[in-house]
């Protein structure tokens, strides 16, 4: 049965939606399992929902699985996915792991300034299976999550996007401005640089950067083109501050409940997901696609000058050790070195 999502906070329904389908006088009407999904990024997101797409639409075409699935925050807000999920009342979710790492912590290796060029640019690292996958699906299972895929690697990382009136074309620009930031991860390395870091939705940016409410954005292009951003902006310094992958999570419990026939459909979504998802977006839609339109928009791209490099990389060590107290030595080095390639 369709949710909207006031029933679906109302009443919990949601509850049903991995057991098997009911008759209307609650016996058994032998049918595939229903598993209800959710993402909280709309279609106009091109690259990121394609991972998201195929999968539900693989995953729909089973015998054995029926999916309720609702992008676009139509069901869920981001922000009560992951308690959306812990709680049961949904199957599985889509979630950038940018939003989510105060909660889930593991998950900052993904935005670490210093290792997010490492990690865009070797994606076996992240592929399902690989020894830092593994890593991070170890510490979930303490935050009663399972990552069944990463789309297969992190996305292109996030630059820094400014309006002309307050042009970031290096890291001393960046002082003194607001800047519109998501992560943990790159809040820190903007306030390192004398940036006032304001977290507001993708879906008020673009009327921000209209009135001033901020000067500039640490964005993913996903995020410029998804939101018509280009429009507003003049400035793109390609300075990789940081980045997020974008995780399909269910809970152990739920994992471990569904039927063999279920899983092994839900595993080969997951697969082509794993496969295709970060690929097609930094291979074929950026590329092709999303760049082409900046360039027509007029926006200036600049390249990061080797001062400021070496000046990301020295506010990289302080987020770095930051997280690392956070998570742990031990881990934390594990996962970085895991990231960057340092172990195997």
């Amino acid at each position: 049965m369709t949710q909207t999502r006031r029933n679906f906070l109302k009443s919990g329904a949601a509850l049903m939606g991995g057991s098997a389908v009911l008759g209307m006088a609650g016996s058994p009407a032998f049918a595939s399992t229903t598993l209800t999904g959710v993402s909280y990024l709309p279609p106009s997101y091109k690259a990121l929902a394609y991972g998201s797409a195929g999968f539900v639409e693989r995953l729909n075409k089973s015998d054995a699985v029926t999916v309720d699935y609702y992008d676009s925050a139509k069901l869920l807000k981001a922000d009560e996915q992951l308690p959306a999920l812990r709680a049961g009342t949904i199957d599985f979710m889509f979630h950038t792991t940018s939003y989510i790492t105060r909660s889930v912590p593991i998950l900052g290796v993904t935005g670490l300034p210093g290792v997010v060029e490492e990690l865009y640019e070797n994606p076996d690292r992240l592929k399902k299976g690989s020894p830092l996958f593994d890593l991070i699906n170890e510490q979930l299972a303490k935050e009663d999550l399972y990552m069944v895929s990463m789309m297969g690697n992190i996305l292109q990382p996030e630059y820094i996007w400014s309006s002309a009136d307050a042009p970031v074309r290096s890291i001393a620009d960046v002082k003194g401005k607001k800047v519109r930031v998501v992560s943990f991860e790159g809040t820190k390395v903007i306030e390192n640089f004398g940036g006032a870091a304001v977290r507001i939705p993708s879906s008020e940016l673009y009327l921000g950067l209209q009135r001033g409410t901020v000067d500039a954005a640490v964005a993913n292009i996903s995020t410029i083109i998804g939101r018509s951003l280009q429009e507003q902006l003049h400035q793109v310094y390609k300075l990789p501050i940081t980045g997020f992958g974008i995780g399909l999570f269910v809970t152990p419990k739920r994992w471990e409940a569904m039927d063999a026939d279920a899983k092994a459909a839900f595993e080969a979504a997951a697969d082509w997901f794993d496969e295709n998802g970060a690929k097609e977006a930094n291979d074929v839609i950026y590329k092709d696609e999303y760049w082409p339109m900046v360039e027509e928009a007029g926006i200036e791209v600049i390249e990061p000058s080797e001062e400021d490099l070496q000046a990301l990389n020295k506010a990289a060590e302080e987020v770095r050790a930051a997280w690392i107290d956070e998570v742990g030595k031990d881990l934390g080095e594990r996962a970085i070195a895991l990231a960057t390639g340092q172990a195997s």
